[in-house]
């Protein structure tokens, strides 16, 4: 992986941290905590929708709607976790 693509993705994982923060909890949870949150729901949302056959298009929206749902299905499992 290159800088230019370790960029993105880490973009791509900001804004879909932030964005799942707003929508399980009403607020982002820092910068760091949304960028972890973000990255590790890429990855998990990009790993289950390939299990699924899920294609959601090629290019930067696919990649944050992806990252999105990823980050949201996991911040609602720890969630859950945590009760």
């Amino acid at each position: 992986m290159d800088i230019e693509n370790l960029i993105v993705f880490l973009v791509v994982g900001l804004v879909a941290g932030w964005l799942a923060g707003m929508v399980v909890k009403g607020k982002g949870q820092g910068l760091v905590v949304d960028l972890v949150v973000g990255v590790v729901g890429a990855v998990f949302g990009g790993w289950l929708f390939d299990v699924l056959g899920i294609r959601l298009g090629a290019g930067m929206v696919g990649a944050v709607i992806t990252a999105l749902i990823g980050a949201i299905v996991l911040l609602g499992l720890l969630k859950l976790i945590k009760k």
